[in-house]
């Protein structure tokens, strides 16, 4: 009887301490699965965080589409929206002319910049609805070689443009100077001494059929590449 007792003890401990392994191997795999699994979405995010950031679009100097060849400048520009908000013109990552700059104005905006170096050399705007365009051509005149002229228009920038202003404009490349008209939507990148029409230039005719605004056309805008003067 004791024999059969201590063999049937021994028996239980037995599958006790069997149960017991088995159990715990049991759970540690599930938790090394678990845990693989975690992993496995850790990296998984990790991957897709690092392949967003390296598919991000890079930036280029004010925001145009492509990078710009060596020896060029970027630039991009737009009309005025209106009455409402002025034009804008950007050089090099540098802004030039913006509302926010409080350097816009109703009529034609203009900036100069020198050819060879991209440095900025004035910035004016001309009212050419209740102004005179006498300034305007002035300042035309006085613009050297191998300048690069910007121009865009707010509110309206024809009223007032005589024969010799439009003229002095086409002369710095402009196609579509001789054709703007009241409120006239026109942005436009000539230079001064250039030998052929510019390519640079966007115009949109107010027309109460097809405006965008009240009384407006809607905002023309213009990007693209200027070949620095070489010497």
């Amino acid at each position: 009887m004791l024999i059969s007792a201590l063999y049937l003890g021994a028996a239980k401990l037995v599958v006790a301490v069997a149960v017991f392994l088995l159990t715990f191997y049991v759970i540690s795999q599930v938790f090394e699965i678990k845990m693989d699994a975690s992993l496995g979405n850790l990296f998984a995010r990790s991957a897709l965080d690092t392949a967003a950031r390296s598919t991000k679009p890079p930036r280029y100097k004010c925001g145009i589409s492509k990078a710009c060849p060596e020896k060029h400048f970027a630039f991009k520009m737009a009309s005025g929206a209106a009455n409402v908000v002025g034009p804008k013109i950007c050089l090099e990552d540098n802004v030039l002319m913006s509302g926010v700059k409080n350097n816009v104005g109703r009529g034609i905006n203009v900036a100069l910049v020198n050819g060879k170096t991209g440095e900025v050399l004035d910035t004016k705007y001309f009212d050419m609805w209740g102004g005179d365009v006498a300034p305007f051509i002035e300042f035309l005149k006085s613009i050297q070689d191998g300048t690069i002229v910007l121009m865009g228009t707010y509110d309206d920038g024809a009223t007032k443009l005589n024969d010799e202003a439009r003229r002095l404009i086409a002369e710095l490349g402009s196609t579509s100077i001789t054709s703007l008209g009241f409120r006239d939507n026109w942005v436009f990148c000539g230079g001064k001494g250039i030998k052929t029409k510019s390519p640079f230039e966007q115009h949109i005719k107010n027309n109460k059929d097809t405006n965008k605004y009240e009384g407006w056309p809607e905002v023309v805008e213009m990007e693209g590449c200027i070949p620095q003067k070489q010497d």
